[in-house]
């Protein structure tokens, strides 16, 4: 491009989820519903864990910790798509924007990390039950979860500081409803070859590997699951079987948008809405709702309260 349709750009243009009138609204009670609830149901997991005694153990903190980060996860794109349906030309800020991409991979860093600790805890509680509070110490859990944001935090800022030295030209229009890295990216003046492999390299590499090694986890789980008892392993098969659905709906998507090149495809937008909005809002259901020790933590909240 010549150097003379060069512009320094201070804001972005989010084109949003859809520009049909007819759907904006109904898009956004259905949004403004299911963001309410992903808030309300992971709130109330990390509050019950902080005061439940019976949940201070290390897999309900690994799960208070997931419940707080799917809210902040949901939290940083939600308010976007919402305000999307209502606005005529919906603009963030260039700082908005980096800050979004920021604490977007902050926190999808983090969630990477912390299934593979997850992964781990169920399988020294299934196949170690007698060693599970001496290998699953609390200092050994406060240490997993600290390495898993420290992680989050090295693969965020490596994307932040590609992007910051990026320079930008109208158009600049980004096809989504939130700041990511493969849009933004294709606005630069330059030629992005390069940052497009050391961006694949960074978060698609990185999902794809911890996406292979849970697999190879919960295989491993499932193949000595085979030699338990029958009410044992059909305890420890629907716990596996949780744990695999919310692994396939969080690394499926990601490997699909980070994994290849930057190109756009009409299934990114809902696919990048799958994995935003909708996967916050399940992984209370699937992972800890379900939960016998969980249930009745409720259930005694609710006679504190009548």
């Amino acid at each position: 491009m010549e150097e003379g349709n060069r512009s320094t750009v201070t804001e972005f243009i989010l084109l949003g989820l859809t520009k049909s009138s007819e759907l904006q609204l109904l898009l956004f009670v259905i949004f403004l519903a299911v963001y309410g609830v992903t808030v309300l149901g992971n709130l109330l997991i990390v509050a019950l864990v902080a005061c439940e005694p019976q949940l201070h153990t290390p897999m309900y903190m690994l799960l208070g910790n997931l419940s707080f980060l799917d809210f902040c996860y949901s939290s940083v794109t939600a308010p976007n798509l919402l305000a999307g349906f209502l606005l005529q030309a919906q603009t963030i800020s260039y700082r908005g924007c980096v800050a979004q991409i920021f604490f977007f991979h902050f926190i999808g860093g983090i969630k990477i990390f912390l299934l593979n600790i997850m992964a781990y805890d169920r399988y020294v509680a299934i196949f170690h039950p007698l060693r599970y509070v001496a290998i699953m110490n609390q200092a050994v859990c406060v240490g997993l979860v600290g390495a898993s944001w420290v992680g989050g935090f090295i693969h965020s800022i490596i994307q932040v500081s590609i992007i910051v030295q990026l320079p930008f030209c109208s158009p600049h229009e980004l096809d989504n409803f939130y700041c990511d890295v493969p849009q933004v990216v294709k606005l630069a003046c330059v030629d992005t070859f390069a940052v497009e492999l050391l961006m694949v390299s960074n978060s698609g590499l990185m999902t794809l590997l911890g996406f292979l090694v849970l697999l190879v986890s919960y295989s491993v789980l499932l193949a000595k699951l085979s030699t338990r008892s029958s009410e044992g392993r059909a305890k420890a098969l629907s716990t596996c079987a949780s744990h695999l659905t919310v692994v396939t709906l969080i690394f499926g998507p990601c490997i699909y948008i980070y994994a290849r090149p930057f190109r756009s495809f009409p299934m990114d937008k809902a696919i990048s809405v799958l994995y935003t909005v909708v996967t916050p809002v399940l992984n209370p259901i699937i992972y800890t709702l379900r939960n016998k020790d969980v249930q009745l933590a409720v259930r005694k909240l609710r006679k504190l309260h009548l």
